[in-house]
């Protein structure tokens, strides 16, 4: 055997006569990198050398005659016109793996955590096709996810996706911090999506906790940086969770939040030359949206249930990034002002949050005692204005008297501390256990 037989040489030798494709920088606007004498796909990695020796990564995003668009994947400081760029022939892998569990990473996927390298971890692109439509399996079963009013009013399915929809600062990131530490799925992948630095070492410490982290991967993109970045963390985090999912894991996706992450694409294609739609979103807004929320789900074998919370623009459900998710999503759950300035936490508004795929996870008893428990909360608050001037005369409504008599032992069910944990069992249980006298009370 020669050693031009071995595979490694071979391809050693290959990669040492192939030729560079490098180009120049031939304007800078904004956030727009154009590049001329350079071939290169859209998607492709370009590498930026700075006079002054340093890289700087960047990805091409359009093509416009002979010149290249590029977005940086850093900071543009000390970039001058004509500095080379380099093509890398494809687009930049990320490192999946069972050694990933327990680590924080940026949006490229590199550690951020102080922990060691991935230099042995499988590389792999970010770009990955969802399941077949046909070849999915059913969403037939309830996966826990530690909190009562979610289990019992929303009841989440293996595989299901499902929208968290809310203002800013009314327990967005503290219910999915609940979820973490409390579902019963042996895998989390959690993208925060430009966050506020502050919050991403509180969130992983106080929040998450250490047994929260040990089973889960952490990917971050903080609001500080480009707006590639912020789009690469989301199918960064995406395509580690299909990896998961493949190797037949029930994993659970939590994405803080969806609404920066079109925010990031509108940066991106208006700097692309996109014209402005809805709100100033451009259309390439509403395409990706699918694209990334298609690949969570059940797949072949394993499956990723995708929570994604959607920072409502002043508390309109139906602006253009919530109307879109929602219209795509299996479900909704909205949190509300109103109870988290009450102290009402989570404050998750039952009567205006739904599950599609409840019927087919839930047995029939089940479902009978939430919509038992949905019928007194909707009739209380037809009632509430009533009953809170003294106008209402019992025996007027028995339903509307059941739900008096039982409010406060609806809330302090809805109610949950963020260190309390509940299975299955426990929350159908209690729920049974409220209701038991009202539907006594009912059948004399």
């Amino acid at each position: 055997m020669t050693l031009l037989g071995s595979d490694s040489l071979r391809q050693a030798l290959v990669d040492a006569v192939q030729p560079r494709r490098t180009g120049r920088v031939s304007r800078l606007v904004g956030l727009r990198l154009e590049v001329r004498g350079l071939q290169a796909a859209v998607s492709d990695a370009v590498i930026v050398t700075r006079q002054d020796g340093t890289e700087l990564p960047a990805e091409v995003v359009a093509l416009e005659g002979d010149s290249l668009a590029c977005m940086p994947l850093g900071s543009l400081h000390g970039v001058r016109y004509g500095d080379t760029v380099e093509a890398l022939g494809g687009p930049l892998p990320v490192r999946v793996g069972e050694g990933l569990l327990g680590r924080v990473l940026d949006g490229l996927g590199n550690p951020i955590d102080d922990g060691p390298p991935l230099l042995d971890l499988e590389p792999v692109s970010v770009a990955a096709d969802p399941p077949h439509p046909l070849k999915r399996e059913m969403v037939d079963r309830q996966l826990c996810l530690g909190v009562r009013a979610l289990d019992t009013t929303i009841p989440c399915g293996r595989g299901q996706r499902i929208g968290i929809f809310a203002g800013s600062g009314v327990g967005k990131s503290s219910l999915l911090s609940m979820i973490t530490r409390g579902t019963a799925a042996p895998v989390c992948v959690l993208a925060l999506i430009g966050e506020r630095g502050r919050e991403v070492s509180e969130f992983i410490h106080r929040d998450l906790g250490p047994e929260g982290l040990a089973r889960s991967v952490v990917v971050v993109a903080t609001s500080d940086q480009p707006a590639l970045v912020r789009i690469r963390a989301s199918f960064t985090a995406t395509r580690i969770a299909e990896w998961f999912r493949d190797q037949g894991n029930d994993v659970v996706l939590m994405m803080d939040s969806l609404t920066r992450f079109a925010m990031a694409q509108r940066e991106v294609g208006l700097a692309a030359g996109e014209p402005p739609a809805t709100r100033g979103y451009p259309p390439s807004v509403f395409s990706l949206l699918p694209r990334l929320l298609e690949r969570a789900g059940a797949g072949e074998r394993g499956s990723i249930t995708g929570l994604y919370t959607v920072l409502v623009d002043g508390d309109d459900m139906n602006e253009p990034i919530a109307d879109a998710a929602r219209s795509i999503l299996d479900g909704h759950i909205v949190l509300s002002r109103r109870l988290a300035t009450a102290g009402h936490f989570p404050s998750i508004e039952v009567l205006e949050s739904i599950s599609r795929v409840e019927s087919a996870i839930t047995t029939p008893e089940q479902r009978g005692l939430a919509r038992e428990l949905r019928a007194l909360m909707a009739a209380y608050r037809e009632a509430r204005d009533l009953v809170e001037i003294g106008a209402y005369v019992r025996g007027t409504n028995p339903l509307v008297d059941r739900a008096i008599d039982l409010r406060e032992l609806i809330d302090a069910f809805l109610r949950q501390d963020m260190a309390e944990e509940t299975t299955l069992e426990q929350a159908w249980g209690y729920l049974a256990a409220l209701l038991a006298p009202a539907v006594a009370e009912g059948a004399q």
